[in-house]
């Protein structure tokens, strides 16, 4: 598929925005964009992208901030998007790319952050990678023990801010704006900002090399067979 370039350079010059939207002009989602530039029907669900994939980029949308963080994240991987649908196989591939990126990675960036977890964090990151479903049984175990380490650990709140990236700071925005004052509030807003900001920045840059990564798996070609 062709990418239309007059319409990417019109996507590239709005801002993204969250959940979904009935026409350019209520705005956009990144998958939207996706749709819009390869010329398709307008859709968060476009055709020409690997469902996979998408489903990913979908829930990065959402889970960001604000419209700044998603320009500046998820504008650069639009152009990639576009024809990025490929066959079963591959997807199936790409969805345990996914599966081992949120639980030897994702998971555990989060429960370092709390010292009494650290044999869990490492418990998961020495996990074989997770290329199937016997693989991903075996995760299971490790990773149902985690979170019921993380929920003895910490409030139920703190258990919601270790286990959403990108939401972490806004669970504890909302927590401190329930028990505190405006003033005490804006200072809990800026103590949590500045003690997710290390985690989430390096997660952020680690989902953009999870989205290379999944984008580079391609069909193998083998006897004049696609697989």
């Amino acid at each position: 598929m062709i990418i239309i370039e007059s319409k990417l350079a019109e996507v590239l010059a709005l801002h993204l925005g969250d959940g979904s939207h009935d026409g350019l002009d209520k705005g956009l989602c990144v998958m939207e964009a996706v749709s819009y530039v390869a010329g398709e029907p307008w859709s968060d669900h476009p055709k020409c992208a690997c469902p996979v994939i998408a489903a990913f980029m979908r829930s990065w949308n959402d889970s960001l901030p604000n419209d700044v963080e998603r320009d500046r994240l998820l504008k650069p991987l639009i152009h990639d998007l576009v024809d990025s649908k490929s066959t079963p196989r591959v997807e199936e591939r790409r969805s345990y790319l996914a599966l081992d990126w949120l639980v030897r990675v994702f998971t555990p960036k989060w429960l370092d952050m709390m010292p009494a977890l650290a044999k869990h964090a490492k418990a998961l990151r020495d996990l074989e990678e997770i290329a199937d479903m016997a693989g991903a049984a075996a995760a299971g175990k490790i990773v149902n023990a985690a979170r019921a380490a993380a929920r003895d650990a910490a409030s139920a709140s703190a258990w919601a801010a270790a286990s959403a990236a990108a939401r972490a700071a806004a669970a504890a925005w909302n927590a401190a704006s329930a028990a505190a004052s405006a003033s005490a509030w804006a200072a809990a807003c800026a103590a949590a900002s500045a003690a997710f900001k290390p985690t989430t920045e390096w997660l952020q840059a680690s989902a953009i090399d999870l989205v290379h990564r999944m984008l580079a798996v391609q069909p193998i070609v083998a006897m004049g067979a696609v697989a």
